[in-house]
């Protein structure tokens, strides 16, 4: 093995991956990101770029290569240590929002700082710091249930930055949100992550969400290109056909 580049805060080297049908998902992909970066991996659906931030992220083991974090070879992990580097250093938010439904919006944005040992009144304070800038600090005392969706996915991803995570996984962040809020809701995930250094690698079939990245890597069919053809989008989701190269 070799080690990866000292500037490199995630590195992966000719990652396999498959299915549970056993169809491929990633087909020999490499790529480094850099401490503070925010890089956008984009395709269209079905192109690999779930599977490939699960692999980066332990949530899934690669079928064949090498995923590093800060010069620790993440595919060499057992499923406990996997399971702490997730806990102490990453966050990851999905394209559909997830709250625990008995604890009400703060405790929820609260509750990976507390897991972590955080007395109940910092993590308190860091949450609702962070709801304010989702723009959902009036709903702190509300239930999940409470909320519309848009709400719901602006507290996912306050529940993400509060911790200050060293790398932060969004899949789709913006996928249940309106139009109007995506770009909001993205610079605000993107503008917090850079002052706070935070690293973030994000999925998006959207070039418009690219476009808030320092970089951007293209997938089709599990595999690294140079240009990406996004196809059209339905109406209802605003967005229309586009091309990115990198």
């Amino acid at each position: 093995m070799v080690a990866p580049p000292d500037n490199d805060v995630l590195w992966a080297r000719a990652l396999h991956f498959s299915h549970h049908d056993g169809s491929p998902a990633l087909s020999g992909v490499s790529l480094g990101v850099q401490e503070g970066e925010v890089l956008a991996v984009i395709g269209p659906r079905g192109s690999g770029k779930t599977a490939l931030l699960r692999c980066l992220s332990g949530l899934s083991q690669a079928r064949g290569g090498e995923v590093w974090f800060n010069s620790v070879p993440v595919h060499t992990m057992g499923p406990v240590a996997r399971e702490r580097l997730r806990r102490d250093r990453f966050a990851w938010v999905d394209p559909t929002p997830s709250l625990v439904p008995e604890l009400n919006v703060w405790e929820n944005t609260a509750l990976p700082l507390m897991l972590r040992g955080t007395s109940r009144r910092r993590a308190k304070t860091a949450a609702l710091e962070w709801l304010e800038r989702l723009d959902v600090g009036e709903a702190a005392r509300k239930r999940p249930h409470q909320l519309v969706q848009t709400e719901r996915q602006r507290v996912c991803i306050a529940r993400a930055l509060a911790p200050s995570p060293m790398v932060l996984f969004a899949d789709e962040p913006t996928a249940p949100l309106h139009r109007s809020d995506r770009t909001q809701v993205l610079r605000t995930l993107t503008t917090a992550a850079r002052s706070h250094g935070i690293t973030v690698v994000l999925a998006s079939h959207d070039a418009d969400t690219a476009a808030l990245a320092d970089r951007t890597v293209a997938l089709l069919d599990g595999r690294r290109v140079n240009t990406v053809h996004l196809p059209p989008v339905p109406e209802a989701e605003g967005r229309a056909a586009c091309s990115l190269s990198v």
